[in-house]
């Protein structure tokens, strides 16, 4: 009788427990999703309490210029078009916070729609007032060193070796494993850039043509979004130009030589040209002068010796004697003088 009591008592005990455990765990999740809701209500209305209702939507611009300087802009004319907006800065932070104006205002139309100040912290508070301060417009509390915009590279080298570069520059003074180098280059017959990134401060690539000029320009890359919540990169440096591992003023002066290569060897075809005609038509003119103003041979060589022993005097030469003579030395013996000499003969 006492093992049956005992039994059921542990079964009204187990059974009281769990039902109280089945009630508990839905009365928890109930508990977390009112408090979620909440929390979600708590933060809408402090921010619905912070500003008015077109206040989130103000947009800015943040640069911080290689950790030095920041500039905070914004549409001035589109955001507030009545009236001129007054903005403060603070990198102090607690409670106790010292709000400084603005050193330099940019204007857009005589409108303040930016600042220029100096970075003094990795957290930044700013605020902007209408135009007497009474009333806050906008706030915002960021991280200043997620805004950053490094400076351009310095002292850029180029180290060619066969078809290959390596491009490399100074390594600045902080913030490195939070850069990359970006080298880009094209050909005077590309239209687009190639574009070649590695970790700060140097850079490679190979395959370049020697016979033709490449233009180069490098710049520094923050990395996102280790780094920086916005993709900024610094300016382009200086480009270059260069072919064959030798640097030139621009690619045009490749397109000169070569130019000037083209004209050098027309002038010295223009001149052979026109020294074969020359040499054309001095040959074609003796042939045209032989044709039109035959030579007279010269009797003295023809019968020399007839010069020799009558000193020239035809008529001493019996006729016979002198027409074998003639044949046997040319006989191509101008008629002219045969008809004279057989007329000499003829009188006597």
């Amino acid at each position: 009788m006492r093992l049956h009591t005992s039994s059921l008592l542990k079964c009204s005990l187990t059974w009281s427990f769990s039902a109280k455990a089945c009630c508990i765990i839905p009365s928890m999740r109930l508990i977390f999703q009112a408090c979620s809701m909440i929390f979600t209500l708590g933060n809408l209305v402090a921010s619905l309490s912070q500003s008015p209702g077109w206040k989130d939507a103000i947009s800015t611009t943040i640069i911080n210029f290689n950790n030095e300087k920041m500039q905070i802009t914004w549409a001035a004319r589109e955001l507030f078009p009545s009236e001129n907006v007054s903005f403060s800065y603070t990198f102090a932070e607690g409670k106790n916070k010292v709000w400084k104006p603005c050193p330099t205002y940019l204007l857009d139309q005589d409108y303040n729609s930016g600042c220029l100040f100096k970075t003094e912290g990795p957290t930044l508070a700013i605020s902007i007032r209408n135009s007497n301060g009474s009333e806050e417009l906008f706030s915002k509390t960021l991280k200043s060193d997620f805004y950053i915009k490094p400076n351009q590279p310095e002292n850029v080298t180029f180290f060619w070796k066969a078809d290959t570069v390596t491009v490399s520059c100074n390594k600045p003074e902080r913030g490195v494993k939070c850069l990359t180098l970006e080298l880009q280059y094209k050909s005077k017959f590309d239209k687009d850039w190639q574009s070649r990134t590695s970790k700060c401060c140097s850079v490679g690539e190979q395959g370049f043509d020697p016979r033709k000029c490449y233009s180069f320009r490098v710049r520094l890359k923050r990395l996102v979004p280790y780094c920086n919540v916005v993709n900024y990169s610094s300016d382009w440096a200086a480009e270059t130009f260069w072919m064959n591992g030798t640097l030139l003023d621009s690619c045009n002066d490749d397109i000169k030589s070569h130019s000037k290569t083209v004209t050098v060897l027309s002038c010295l075809l223009a001149v052979l040209l026109v020294m074969l005609i020359l040499l054309i038509l001095l040959c074609k003119w003796q042939r045209l002068r032989k044709s039109v103003m035959p030579a007279i041979p010269d009797p003295k060589y023809v019968f020399a010796d007839l010069f020799n022993d009558h000193n020239g005097n035809f008529q001493a030469v019996p006729y016979h004697v002198f027409m074998t003579n003639r044949r046997e030395k040319d006989e191509n013996f101008p008629t002219c003088l045969s008809s004279i000499f057989t007329r000499s003969y003829s009188q006597e």
